[in-house]
């Protein structure tokens, strides 16, 4: 008989359900067209698969069997064996008990004990974070210090090469931003000032607003998503290509080479970036207050002059060298963070541009506090 033909299949109903007799031999080579047979009878009723008339069975056959069997008992009908040799019985047990079993882990509750332990990790994450960010700012000013008293070692160089990088090829967008911004602020503030005939006051809204608080902040949240995301990128891309350690090996201090002057240039540069913002977001408040408002350039000014208090200057450009120093010591830090591979550098990218803009919102807040309590 000729192994490779179609198992041959009778189908019998019974008071309980359905006979499968089969017969002649059942191998690999017919497994399949086994497999699809039994899948086509109806799932109704118990089953009885008689093997009187079967000749051979390997281990393939009684796969396509056994996996029938399971999963008929897996939607609640009994499946039986029936006219098994004593050969056929041994090896359709054997393949039964090689079938791997899923495995379910019991599913815990959550209780509040699991709450509090989630809250303590993140809680002991951020005060480890916070640790290693004061410990990297106490690295950067001794090193600056150290540059300080040994002139020859400042990297003079790479400090106008990250200014640039980082203070001139931001000035567009944050120009642009700061534009924007004022326009916005002038035309909705106009729409609310408009009900009560006090238009005029849109121009303290305008400068308050930009001087005091978005001008800056915003300014940091855009350069903290450039400057964060090239330092962590740098730095890790260093890291992974062994070149810090390299460097180490020349006598190089790494802090010294890479940190001091990428953080002194944001140091420097952002107040500067401050200032723009602040020229272009009065630069849009003023020619939408001109066009919405007829409010005249010349009275705009004069209203900007007399009306602001050059306390919402400072205020605003005191934050700028500390949001600077945050996102510095973050893009740096996490730069150090990055392991050998390109997913940890991906990670700690995206990790740097989240933490430093937070950071920075967070240290905002802070300053708002602060100077609220002291009157300014």
């Amino acid at each position: 008989m000729n192994d490779r033909a179609a198992p041959l299949m009778d189908l019998e109903t019974t008071g309980s359900g359905l006979c499968l007799r089969l017969r002649g031999p059942q191998t690999v080579a017919n497994a399949r067209a086994l497999a699809a047979k039994l899948d086509q009878q109806p799932d109704s009723g118990a089953v009885e698969l008689d093997l009187t008339e079967v000749g051979r069975l390997d281990t393939a056959a009684a796969f396509v069997l056994v996996s029938f069997r399971d999963r008929r008992e897996q939607a609640g009908q009994e499946v039986t064996f029936t006219g098994l040799r004593a050969g056929h019985q041994s090896l359709l047990d054997t393949v039964a008990r090689s079938l791997p079993s899923p495995t379910t882990e019991p599913k815990t509750p959550f209780t509040f004990t699991d709450a509090l332990a989630r809250v303590g990790e993140v809680i002991a994450g951020g005060v480890k974070f916070i640790l290693a960010l004061l410990g990297f700012l106490g690295l950067f000013l001794a090193r600056l210090a150290r540059t300080l008293r040994h002139p020859s070692e400042f990297r003079f160089t790479s400090l106008v090469h990250h200014a640039g990088a980082v203070g001139l090829g931001a000035v567009p967008i944050v120009a642009l931003m700061a534009f924007l911004i004022g326009v916005v602020l002038a035309f909705q503030g106009s729409t609310q000032l408009r009900q009560f005939g006090a238009e005029v006051f849109v121009v303290d809204l305008i400068a308050i607003s930009i001087l005091r608080e978005l001008g800056i902040l915003l300014t940091s949240i855009i350069v903290a998503g450039r400057t964060a995301s090239s330092y962590t990128a740098a730095i890790g891309s260093m890291k992974m290509h062994e070149e810090i350690d390299a460097m180490r090996g020349l006598g190089l201090d790494p802090a010294t080479v890479l940190f001091v002057p990428r953080i002194l240039a944001l140091v420097i540069t952002l107040p500067i970036l401050g200032l723009v913002a602040n020229v272009m977001g009065l630069l849009g408040g003023g020619l939408m207050a001109w066009i919405d408002l007829g409010i005249s350039p010349a009275m705009f000014i004069t209203r900007l002059v007399n009306g602001t208090d050059i306390n919402h200057v400072i205020i605003g450009l005191v934050k700028a060298p500390v949001f600077a120093l945050i996102i510095g010591l973050i893009g740096c830090h996490a730069g150090m963070q990055v392991r050998g591979n390109a997913e940890s550098l991906g990670r700690m990218t995206s990790s740097a541009v989240v933490r430093a803009i937070f950071a920075v919102i967070v240290a905002d807040a802070a300053f708002s506090i602060f100077f609220a309590q002291i009157g300014m």
